[in-house]
Formats: C-alpha cells, structure tokens, sequence
C-alpha cells in the first residue's frame, strides 16, 4: 500500500464510525459488555468488587418466593469481610470436619479480597487470648465506640416478627455425627489455615462494628459458620450488621449450618444448609458465591456427593445392634459413604425413633426381627421403596415385619415384604449346629457383588434358613448346604421397579469375624447404590 493512501485511511475510518452510530444508533450494551465490564471490574486495580447478589421476594403476601439476582458494584475501600467463628476445633466432629474442608478455599478467597484492598475482620468468638498482643487485635481495640441505632449484642436472637422460626429444627444442638459428640466448649483459636495479615483485624465483640465506622466501610461479606446460629447472632454478623444500616451479604458457598438429619425437615446436611440460606435470603441479606472474588467453582462439601445409608437395626437374637456399627465404620466410611444408625427403642421394640431420616437416605439397610411399627413408620418405609431407591437387607430382614398378625393399636406390620421386596420364602431354618458351606452359583462367578471373594474358607456360622423357591426375578449368588438337607440361597439381588435390592440370609455374630463376608456385604451396599465394587 503505498504511503498516500494510508493517511487518506486513518482520516476515512473514524468517519465511518461516526456515520454508523448516527444512522444505526449506539451499541445496545449485551452479555459481552456485561461479562467484559465484570472482568475489568474484578481486576486487582479496579478498586471495584462486583458482586452478583441473589434474594428471594414475594409479589405478593401468599406468593411463592422468588429468586431475583442483581449485580452490586461495590467500593473495595469501603468493603470489610467478616471470618465467622471458623475455630480450630467445635465441639461436634462433623461441624470440624467441614470447617476444615471448607478453610482452604476460604483462605485463597479471603487472600483476594484483602489484595483488592478488602478489610478482612477475623472473629473467632470468645478466642481472643491467642492474639492479645498482636497488632491485628489492637487493630480491632483502638476503634472508638460509637453510639449505634439499635444497642450491639452479644448474641441477637430470632426476630419472630420479621422471620418466624428457622426452616430446620436445630434444638438438639445440630450434630450429626454417630454416636452423638458431648457439648462443650473446645475452640481455642481460628483454625490456622486461614491465614492472619499484620493488616487484618481480629475481634469477637462490637469492635468490628466500631472499626467499620471508623474506616468509613459501609459493605459487609459475612463467611463462616453457623448460618443458623452465629452468622446471624454474632455483634458482627448478619442480623446486628444489617439493624445498623450496612450493606450485608453472606457467601453462601462459604458456610455450614449445624442441622442433624435426624430432625424435622429430615432432609440431608447440605440441603439444610441451603434452606437457612434461602431463609436469609428471604428476610435478611442477599448473598454471593465466592466466584465472585475468585476465578474457581464454587465450594462444594465432599459430604454433598457422599450417599447416605441408613441402618435401621431392632433385633435382639443377632446382636446387629453391636456388629453392624463396627463394619459400618470399618468398611463403609472409607469407602467415602455417610451412615446413619436407627434403632428400635429399648422400651418399646416396634418403635423406631428418627426413622423419618429415610427420606434423606439413599440406601436403607435393614436388620430387623418381626417388629410391628407405628403405621407412619412403616409408611415411610413403604414410601421410601416406592421412591426407587436401594434396599440391603442381612438375616432377619426376610421377617422383619412379620408379626403373625399381633401388633399394637395404631401400628402395622407386612408379612409380604419378604416376597414383595426382597425375592425370598422364609418359612424357617434348620436347627443350630452345622456350620453352612457356600458355594457360587452357577453363572454368578462374576457378579459385581462376589469381586474379590474366596468361597474355599467362607462358612456361614448361623442356622441354614429355608427361603425357597426364591422369586423367578432374583439373581441367586451363593448357595449355603448342610449335611443331609438340600442347599439354600444365602445371597441374592433382585430388581423391585428402579430399587436395587440385595439379600443375604447370613449375619451371625461369628460372620463378622470372616473377612469374606463382610467384603460381600460391603460390596452388596456398593452394588445397590450403583457404585463399583471393591476387590479387597
């Protein structure tokens, strides 16, 4: 091109431009502008945290609530993030595994925020001796009091008027470990994976409150746990932060919620946590997911995708009661699987306090002796099955709910659940005495379940039961004989609509000494929750 034209050009294409936009009219701004101005909003330079901030509102009294998303841009100066009671230890296992996972990610998402030039107010509550003489804490000390619109204090409980109660019930304390933890008082400090800056406050009182009004913040990210108990009571967290006029969100991929399973509305950890979430998003703050701060996925809890087994254990001839915890811990746990025992109350045999928790369960694992439970129990039994998930029944199962047509006022039994749900034909065993030698069934050599598994020493310890004939839709496994009396099936899977069930009629107390059957009834619980099975 030669050099007269390239100047002719430079004064040509401006023009262009110019006649485009009077004849066209200016660029409408789209998801390109939008994304474009995130990104440069987000930069460390910008000063500028744009925050997509997700509330719930009704457009009428009665009306469903809705999710509704803004987009906040918020002045970094002017901005503080709050580190809710992330101790170093609380008093229930569950909730200290879960702050351990969930610190790291927190940690990098905390480091951003102060590298924007973010307050960062570390609140470890009632741990404040650890940090005495730092400067993060005299930081916090040298704030002024100020006089506040409604008095700041040390715990600020439900507002019944504006929220009514919690979506979940949390009066046990929320820990849902098994057995249950003792209550106490065992932090001594934020967990340390959280890192502290000399430019960090920390503080556990209305300091914080104080040292935002001193700096002139007006904008409050609150993260850490519990949703449903300290990040909305602390003297920094939501409820107080938000009567005295700030700007609050919570991250809420950045919390827990101390909520058992156990309890009403006996739905999964994970899902109560997202029920208080949608509770305060309802009557309190918006809130925010850490990607807005950093460029990773949101922060899932490893329990999120852990399937959950229930053991439903009222037995007294087999001691499952004792035997079955011990392999659940040893072999199930590992395995990355949650467990949660229920079991028949010792004065009252048919009742099964907490079985509601089978409408969060992804297996049911049965171990039951002809008990006859309240109508609502056995219904949720029923229902559970009807719901096509998976059922893993040991020994007594085939009989569960065979009360020979005796049971209470009020309660029910199911004398067809044996052939029903688990394929069988219990009419009784053989007498105590021989031990049952095993054998494969013919075609099952390969069966997922039977992967790993060395019959040459495997004995069954317990009476032979009479099960046969087995349903046409079974897949026997294992065969069990005894001197001078036809072999029995001692192991088979069956498919009930979309439920994946498995059976296996041993399960005496000496069973469990036997490393080949407790990896086939672990394998059994793998194969019903669809997962692979294991080769020792």
């Amino acid at each position: 091109m030669s050099a007269r034209i390239l100047p002719m050009l430079h004064r040509i294409v401006p023009l262009i431009a110019v006649v485009a936009v009077l004849l066209l009219g200016s660029p409408r701004p789209g998801i390109a502008d939008e994304k474009a101005d995130d990104a440069a909003a987000k930069s460390a330079d910008s000063g500028v945290l744009v925050l997509h901030a997700r509330s719930r509102v009704q457009s009428a009294p009665d009306a469903p609530w809705e999710a509704r998303e803004e987009t906040l841009r918020w002045d970094a100066g002017k901005t503080a993030v709050v580190v809710c009671d992330m101790w170093d230890q609380h008093w229930c296992r569950g909730a200290s595994r879960r702050v351990a996972e969930m610190a790291p990610h927190m940690n990098r998402v905390i480091a951003e925020a102060r590298h924007r030039g973010v307050l960062i107010i570390h609140c470890p509550s009632s741990c404040m001796e650890p940090y005495r003489d730092s400067p993060m804490r005299r930081l916090a000390q040298q704030a002024p009091a100020v006089e506040t619109k409604i008095p700041l204090q040390s715990w600020c409980g439900l507002n019944d008027d504006r929220e009514g109660k919690l979506p979940i019930d949390d009066s046990d304390g929320g820990c849902d470990c098994w057995p249950r933890c003792p209550q106490g008082s065992p932090w001594r400090r934020e967990i340390e994976t959280i890192e502290i800056h000399d430019e960090d406050a920390v503080t556990d009182s209305a300091e914080a409150y104080y040292l935002m009004k001193q700096r002139g913040i007006e904008n409050v990210i609150v993260m850490g746990v519990h949703t449903n108990m300290c990040v909305l009571g602390r003297p920094f967290s939501i409820r107080q932060m938000v009567y005295q006029g700030q700007n609050v969100v919570l991250m809420r991929d950045m919390t827990d919620t101390m909520y058992n399973p156990r309890s009403a509305p006996f739905v999964k950890h994970t899902e109560g946590t997202r029920l208080v979430i949608e509770h305060i998003e309802e009557h309190w703050c918006p809130t925010v997911a850490s990607t807005d701060l950093t460029d990773e996925a949101p922060f899932q809890f490893a329990q999120a995708e852990q399937p959950h087994v229930v053991f439903v254990i009222g037995e007294g001839e087999y001691k499952t009661a004792e035997t079955l915890p011990v392999f659940a811990k040893k072999y199930l746990e590992p395995l990355g699987l949650r467990v949660t025992i229920v079991s028949a109350d010792a004065s009252d045999g048919n009742n099964f306090p907490g079985l509601e928790i089978l409408k969060s369960a992804d297996l049911l694992f049965l171990s039951v002796r002809r008990r006859s439970p309240p109508q609502e129990q056995l219904d949720l039994v029923r229902e559970y099955i009807a719901s096509g998930r998976p059922v893993v029944g040991i020994r007594t199962a085939c009989h569960a709910f065979h009360t020979r047509g005796e049971h209470p006022d009020g309660h029910d039994e199911w004398q067809e659940f044996d052939p029903e749900i688990l394929g069988g034909h219990y009419t009784g065993h053989h007498g105590d005495g021989p031990k049952t030698a095993l054998r494969v069934a013919d075609g099952a050599e390969q069966h997922a379940i039977l992967r790993g598994i060395d019959v040459s020493g495997f004995v069954g310890n317990g009476s032979l039961y009479q099960v046969s004939p087995l349903a046409d839709d079974t897949v026997p496994l294992l065969f069990g004989s005894i001197p001078d009396t036809p072999a029995e099936p001692v192991a088979w899977t069956r498919m009930v609509g979309k439920s994946r069930v498995f059976f296996t009629s041993l399960g005496h107390p000496d069973d469990f000494a036997s490393e080949e059957f407790n990896h086939l009834l672990a394998n059994g619980v793998l194969w019903a929750l669809g997962r692979e099975t294991t080769s020792k």
